[in-house]
């Protein structure tokens, strides 16, 4: 047995489906999907470097959110249109952790960044006057950089603890990506401390970034019904509603995938909730971020002039 433990070094990846008439069709549905969603968020980052208007802390936290779901995007994508163009669906275990840990480390990120945009969007909109103080350069570099800390240590934890398991019976994942639950069934070794790793972290995390931005919109909300102004009432809500948009997107997908269901969930649910979060968010967000934001459209035309 523990010969058979030592020897599986390498994971198949089962991927969405196994029917060999959807491959193509897929590729192609998924390859569009990736080109538009690299071309939206390092676009969006291009615009935001180019534009001196948009050097604001703003368009900072919004630039590295479109940076973070890049990196989201590209940790699953690439190896999942390689299975769908030439059945290599083989990982090695090397591979599927630093798959999970950038995936991870994007995804944590990406939660920490919108507590930051939250909190941004409070102090502009409720102590206009102080904002200039308060969100200094300095403090918002500090943010930036806290925000990856975290999701570098919260990567480092979860895959730190993928090594105390062992795999001997199986290596067929049933995922297009190597999520740490899939492998937690798969494992010979019990994985109940993983699995109450997940549950405490996505408690952590998940549900206090989450509570962190309802608190900065509540406060936001009664600050705008305040607001005599029309104008800048119609704009804080614009503003205020595409970062809503996605947030409700973000954290519904992952806290029913990480905390709600836990390991007991529908191998196709899970399937389509990663989906969600891995491929169309980030595919949506530079759009959400971009269509009704008058300042990035006129740098846009400013930039094609």
């Amino acid at each position: 047995m523990e010969l058979n433990r030592t020897q599986l070094t390498k994971f198949v990846l089962r991927g969405i489906t196994d029917r060999a008439e959807l491959q193509v069709p897929l590729f192609l549905v998924f390859f569009l999907i990736y080109v538009i969603t690299m071309v939206g968020n390092l676009g969006l980052i291009f615009l935001i470097w180019k534009d001196p208007h948009l050097h604001t802390p703003m368009y900072l936290f919004l630039g590295n959110l479109a940076f973070a779901d890049a990196c989201t995007s590209s940790s699953v994508t690439p190896k999942m249109l390689m299975k769908f163009s030439n059945k290599n669906d083989m990982i090695s275990m090397g591979e599927c952790f630093a798959q999970f840990y950038f995936f991870c480390l994007s995804a944590s990120a990406e939660c920490f960044i919108l507590v930051v945009m939250a909190y941004d969007r409070y102090v502009a909109i409720c102590n206009p006057l102080l904002y200039v103080v308060v969100m200094s350069n300095r403090l918002c570099i500090q943010f930036i950089s806290v925000s990856y800390l975290i999701a570098f240590l919260h990567g480092l934890l979860h895959v730190g603890l993928l090594f105390r398991l062992t795999f001997c019976s199986s290596n067929v994942v049933d995922h297009f990506y190597c999520d740490i639950l899939p492998l937690y069934r798969i494992s010979c070794t019990d994985p109940s401390i993983n699995v109450l790793v997940v549950f405490i972290m996505g408690i952590l995390l998940q549900v206090s970034t989450f509570m962190s931005i309802i608190v900065s919109y509540v406060r936001v909300l009664f600050a705008i019904l305040r607001t005599k102004s029309e104008r800048g009432r119609n704009k804080a809500f614009s503003t205020c509603s595409s970062h809503l948009s996605s947030v409700s997107l973000l954290y519904g997908t992952l806290f029913i995938m990480y905390v709600l269901s836990g390991s007991d969930t529908d191998n196709y649910q899970g399937k389509m909730y990663s989906l969600f979060y891995t491929i169309i968010i980030p595919l949506l967000n530079p759009f959400i971020y971009s269509l009704r934001n008058k300042e990035v459209i006129a740098a846009l035309r400013k930039l094609r002039e």
